[in-house]
């Protein structure tokens, strides 16, 4: 049934525009001018902070009638898009940032709730995030000799969506926790929720604080070794946390970021100058799709590794960490965070740091991104 719209003919009464159903014969044009009143407010509000949010191709003056509906189905369909996108998001707050480096015992233990776990033997894990690890698990952990005087490698995860950092059933938290049985001491890794990354400043100045003083030095800081990765909305927290931890003074090592969806008032594909090396895993297929470059504030301080471009569709990658809808019409959102390939070279550039060796041959610059690509199609089982 198409949306009924009415205007007021010179005598006064109602003439139907565009309808399905004969125009009352008789119904005063008073009766329905307060609710169309209403209606026309109500969507003129809408598209207009639609348009400020998603810049919508068509105009976001007020509409001539009441009826949203009287619209083409593609705009109509881009707007129901939208407004979910808007709900989804209506409940975000941003995280405020700490002026002061120092801290209380009630910050976050170091020790992880999920240690009884073995990421590479448990085969009670999900299936979907212990194949996202397989090719992670199938390499031998490189053997490096720690030295009392050898700085802990420090890796933080974040989570998308509105994802649990304890959450086992996605590759996030599993990776984190796989860095942790595998190198030791060698390595802290923890994966946090896309907006708690006050926590996460909290457990990077805790492990900092080496002599336990609750201050954070600034030659504590200068000797951080610190490892940034994420997905969807954490990969914008990544940079976000970056950035947080630049104003301190701290230095980045790398930040990893897997299909860039950008959170409100952030801009995640400048990496700030704190950041020693960045790289951009991507898709640009389906409703979510991530950002295909991510640049440097200060290309003298920050290193682009690359911005590669994943292919999805003749094979597909195992996403039943998700439910039904999700897996139906967002499925290359998670099947670049489920990509065995991915996490590979996500390890590859992780343990590089942890070497101190800067990972220069492991990902491509962007404009071999399709030869990288192609590579990786190919090892695909």
């Amino acid at each position: 049934m198409r949306c009924r719209t009415f205007y007021r003919r010179p005598e006064g009464r109602l003439t139907r525009f565009a309808g399905a159903f004969p125009a009352p014969a008789s119904l005063p044009y008073s009766y329905i001018e307060p609710a169309a009143t209403t209606w026309r407010r109500i969507i003129a509000n809408l598209r207009n902070r639609m348009g400020r949010m998603a810049s919508l191709p068509y105009s976001v003056q007020q509409p001539a009638g009441p009826c949203l509906w009287g619209v083409s189905d593609a705009m109509r369909s881009s707007c129901i898009l939208r407004l979910l996108f808007l709900i989804a998001i209506s409940g975000y707050s941003a995280p405020s940032i700490a002026s002061s480096q120092t801290f209380t015992s009630s910050a976050r233990s170091t020790e992880s709730p999920l240690a009884v776990v073995s990421v590479c033997g448990d085969t009670a894990i999900n299936a979907a995030a212990s194949k996202a690890l397989r090719l992670v698990c199938q390499n031998p952990p490189i053997t490096h000799t720690a030295t009392s005087a050898t700085i802990p490698l420090i890796v933080i995860g974040f989570v998308g969506g509105f994802v649990k950092p304890d959450d086992l059933r996605h590759p996030e938290p599993l990776f984190a926790l796989y860095l942790g049985q595998e190198y030791g001491s060698e390595v802290h890794a923890r994966a946090f929720s896309n907006h708690d990354a006050k926590d996460a400043q909290s457990y990077v100045l805790q492990l900092l604080d080496t002599n336990h003083d609750g201050i954070v030095s600034s030659e504590e800081k200068k000797r951080a070794r610190i490892v940034i990765y994420g997905h969807s909305w954490g990969a914008s927290e990544t940079a976000a946390f970056a950035r947080r931890l630049g104003r301190i003074g701290i230095p980045v090592l790398l930040t990893i970021q897997l299909d860039i969806i950008s959170k409100p008032r952030q801009n995640p594909g400048v990496i700030p100058p704190n950041v020693a090396r960045a790289i951009n895993f991507y898709q640009s297929n389906g409703p979510l799709h991530g950002r295909p470059t991510i640049v440097a504030s200060d290309p003298a301080r920050t290193s682009i590794l690359g911005n590669i471009r994943m292919l999805y569709g003749h094979s597909q990658v195992n996403c039943t960490n998700y439910g039904w809808f999700a897996r139906t019409f967002n499925r290359p959102h998670h099947e670049i965070e489920n990509d065995e390939r991915v996490w590979n070279q996500v390890a590859s550039l992780v343990v590089a740091e942890m070497q101190n060796s800067p990972p220069t041959g492991l990902a491509r610059k962007s404009q071999d991104t399709r030869q990288a690509v192609s590579q990786a199609d190919a090892r695909m089982p």
